[in-house]
């Protein structure tokens, strides 16, 4: 039988993956398309009721094998306990996506809240969150795939408001505005990326960012919103949350090997005008 070259380009079979936010709107698409893939998944979420059902959900789907887990992410012992159970039941660590994130925009008030009123707690819950769980978790499951052989790789999930600044003006009186710890953090993250890459030349790591651009969400989005934000985009919509599942398998194959320290843009052609 003729081989598939490009099934075996973007094939995760055996790999094992953590997935930190797995039970949100990205995560659990993410752990649908790494688990057909082939890929074993560590899934990483505070909400363990719903993680527990993505788990199931998938694991009879795929076949794959599975740890669930309400590990807090800012919380280095909890992740260090995590990463030794991992590391126990597969053997090793082959991939990691940091796609794990606080913002209260969902939040009415703290999302109508003025930068000069901007509180330093609500900034504190944000960072420990987006930049010092993505730090712990690079440390801790980084420390394992550096001492492997065989190739690995990180993703760490930005926002296109980590690459531009947040457009005050699509917001209007839907009080959604983008918060300045969002901003802050999401910037941090792609140079974050960089430095690892850097650090781990010679550790078989690939360290990438995906930088993503907003997804639809009616459930708090109201129309006017919708509709001032996608024309702002050059495909002229917002994302679908399935949209950037490609992009991930890429980035954690073989597919993408010759690529590390890069920034893959999604974002519907926002940034590009």
């Amino acid at each position: 039988m003729k081989e598939n070259l490009s099934q075996k380009l973007f094939d995760l079979s055996n790999k094992v993956i953590v997935l930190t936010g797995s039970a949100g709107r990205l995560g659990s698409n993410f752990a649908h398309i790494l688990g057909d893939a082939g890929a074993n998944l560590i899934l990483v979420d505070i909400d363990y009721k719903k993680n527990e059902k993505i788990e199931k959900i998938i694991s009879k789907k795929f076949g794959i094998k599975t740890i669930c887990s309400n590990a807090d992410i800012t919380k280095k012992a909890e992740l260090e306990e995590l990463c030794k159970l991992s590391v126990k039941k597969f053997g090793r660590i082959d991939g990691l996506v940091n796609n794990a994130f606080y913002s209260p925009r969902t939040n009415i008030k703290n999302s109508a809240m003025k930068f000069e009123e901007y509180q330093s707690d609500l900034w504190n819950d944000v960072v420990s969150v987006n930049l010092t769980g993505v730090f712990l978790c690079c440390q801790i499951f980084g420390k394992i795939m550096s001492k492997q052989k065989t190739q690995s790789s990180i993703v760490n999930i930005s926002s296109i408001y980590g690459i531009n600044g947040a457009d005050q003006r699509i917001y209007g009186k839907s009080k959604l505005n983008s918060p300045p710890s969002y901003a802050a953090t999401k910037g941090a993250i792609v140079n974050f990326t960089r430095y690892l890459a850097a650090y781990w030349n010679k550790k078989n790591i690939r360290v990438n960012t995906m930088t993503l651009g907003g997804v639809l969400d009616e459930s708090y989005m109201d129309k006017k919103f919708i509709k001032n934000y996608s024309e702002k985009t050059i495909i002229g919509r917002m994302a679908n949350s399935d949209e950037y599942n490609g992009a991930l398998l890429f980035l954690l194959s073989n597919a993408s090997s010759y690529m590390t320290g890069a920034n893959l843009v999604l974002d519907g052609g926002w940034s590009a005008w």
